[in-house]
Order: structure tokens, then sequence, then C-alpha cells
């Protein structure tokens, strides 16, 4: 089967190729392995295994293993890939021996944020502490948790790029900090869990992120630009145009990611994202611009006279110096790939 993601997997591979001989002959336990996080994760690992000969095997978590197949058959069909049917709510010890685990799922929803905010907390804290006994008892060696730079708390206008060292926090009072909040709290659980049994725990801050399997119809921007672009547009931004945001190609999401599991230091954050930083308006503009959309973009309300804007853009300095990481795709290559992978077959 032709796999359209391989001149960006081989360009990646070809950057390092020994960032993944730590994952020879390993065996990997994978949460969240249907969404966006976990069909990049996946799709790297696996390019990677094929052409070094691995000889990897990753256990998959998923509430639906045919579903899994449908959306995700290349992934799904790899003779590497056991799907394995459960919910990190309801996870219980395997008996199985992993040398790594990476624990990427998360509701990722505005929706349940805001609507069920202790169905969000729960589902991140409970599920965290179950895929941390999986853990413990299968002899895992290294375990990465997938966070959120949303563990900041609102970023100050005044700070162009947060770092790991900003000790800002979600206002607790607030039912919409559920997803900080809980984010904040499954890192304590790590810190806690690879002190106590003698594993290293290593924590992602992830912020935001672009490319195929990204969702086009739900509260990502760049998503929902990219599908007004391929119906011909315009282009709407929903706001005003002013926040600020930065988007990490997911082969390099994946790709770093990788790397922080194996080579991260326990207990010790690393921000995971692009530092180019572009406001919301000027996206969408370079989302027209890069696709050629005769509509142009149409932004709903006026900026506020003086209101700071709001920033959501990490320093990614610690990631960089101490582990060598690096962009290798473009934001324009970013929304190039979103746009081949959404025009119709």
């Amino acid at each position: 089967m032709n796999n359209p993601l391989a001149p960006d997997l081989d360009r990646l591979l070809d950057v390092d190729p020994g960032r993944w001989e730590p994952y020879r002959d390993a065996r990997v336990f994978l949460t969240g392995g249907t969404g966006f996080f976990g069909g990049w994760l996946l799709a790297t690992l696996l390019h990677a295994a094929d052409r070094l000969d691995l000889r990897v095997a990753v256990t998959v978590l998923t509430r639906d293993p045919a579903a899994f197949a449908r959306a995700r058959p290349r992934l799904a069909g790899h003779p590497a890939v056991t799907p394995l049917r459960g919910d990190v709510l309801t996870l219980e010890p395997l008996d199985a021996s992993f040398t790594h685990v990476l624990h990427a799922a998360t509701p990722a929803s505005a929706k349940v944020n805001l609507e069920t905010p202790r169905l969000m907390f729960e589902t991140i804290v409970e599920g965290t502490r179950r895929v941390l006994e999986v853990a413990r008892r299968s002899g895992a060696r290294r375990l990465l948790l997938t966070s959120s730079g949303a563990v900041y708390g609102r970023q100050p206008a005044e700070l162009t790029h947060v770092s790991e060292e900003y000790a800002g926090a979600p206002d607790p009072c607030s039912a919409g900090a559920a997803y900080g909040e809980g984010k904040r709290a499954a890192e304590l659980l790590c810190s806690i869990a690879g002190r106590e049994h003698g594993f290293a725990a290593v924590v992602a801050r992830c912020f935001a992120f672009a490319g195929p399997y990204l969702p086009l119809d739900a509260h990502y921007a760049i998503g929902n630009f990219v599908r007004d672009a391929v119906a011909g547009g315009p282009i709407r931004v929903g706001g005003d145009g002013t926040p600020w945001r930065s988007y990490l190609y997911g082969a390099d999401l994946g790709a770093w990611l990788w790397t922080l599991l194996a080579r991260g230091e326990s207990a010790r954050p690393y921000n995971v994202g692009s530092e180019r930083a572009i406001t919301i308006a000027e996206l969408a503009a370079t989302v027209a611009r890069v696709l050629d959309v005769g509509g142009g973009v149409e932004v709903a309300k006026v900026p506020v006279e003086g209101r700071p804007p709001e920033r959501y853009v990490p320093s990614t300095r610690r990631a960089r110096e101490e582990l060598g990481l690096a962009e290798t795709f473009t934001l324009e290559e970013s929304i190039r790939r979103m746009a081949d992978a959404a025009a119709p077959r």
C-alpha cells in the first residue's frame, strides 16, 4: 500500500537515524494510539522499524480495535502492532513485559473540559494512575507522559515564549481549568511513581500541532482553516484573530516524543512545540496564501483596543540544547500536507 507520508518519514529518519536505536527489540505499551498523537507516534516508529530492522513490538490500547483498523489501516495492520481492547479508566495490570510505556491518551475536547470538567479531571488522573501501575508491573524501564502547556495557566502577554521554569498555573477555582489541573496532577503522579519504583518518568509538555491526522471539524483553528480552504474559502476566523500560537508538524512531534522517552531526564519536564509564533489572523492568511484560496479571510470580531494579546507559545530551549531536537518541517509544509490529506480522492 502506497504511503503518502513516506517522503516525510524518510526525511525525518535521515536527520538522525541514531535516535531510534534505543528501540531495537523494544516492547512498547502505547495509550492513545488512535488519535493525532498516536497516529504520528506509530507512523514514525514503525517507519524507522521497517527501515532499520528494529524488531520492535507495540501494544496499542484502544476502546475499539475495529474502528482503529478502519481509521488507521496501515498502522493497525502492521505486523509489529497488537491492538488491545480497553480504556485507561478501567485498565488493569497486564500479564506482559514492556521496556517502554508511552501514555498519550487524553480526552482532548474543549466541550468535555467545559461541560463535564470532573470527567475530564478524573479521566486524566485515574488513567495516569492505572498506566503507571502497568509500567510498574510490567518491569518497564522508561515511561513518557504527554502533558500539556495548559499546566502553566494563562501565559502572560509580555512573556513571548513560556519556559519550563515558569511557575504559573491554572486557576483552580475555574471549572475550565480541569484539563490543566489534571495534567499537573498526572505529572506529580509520574514523578512519585518513578522515584518509588525505579523507572524513568519523563514529562512532555505539548503545545499546538499540525499535519495529517488532525481533525478538521474540532476546536483546532488550523484544522478549521484548512477545511475552509479545501472547500474553496473563505477562511473564517471565529474570534478577533489576535491570539498567538505556534505549530509543530506531526512527524516532528512523533520524533521528539520518542526521543524524550528514550533520553529525557526523569521528573524533568520538556516543552514540545514550535517557537515560530504567529497570530490566528496571520495563520488564516498564511493558509489562504499557501493554498491559494480565492475567497480570502473573514474575521468575525474586531480586536478590543488596548487589550493584551493571548499567548500560547513555548520556549523549547531545554529540548534543543539538552537533547538536540529541532524542527524539520515548516508551517507552510504542514499546511500543504494537511490539505493534501483532506482533498477528495
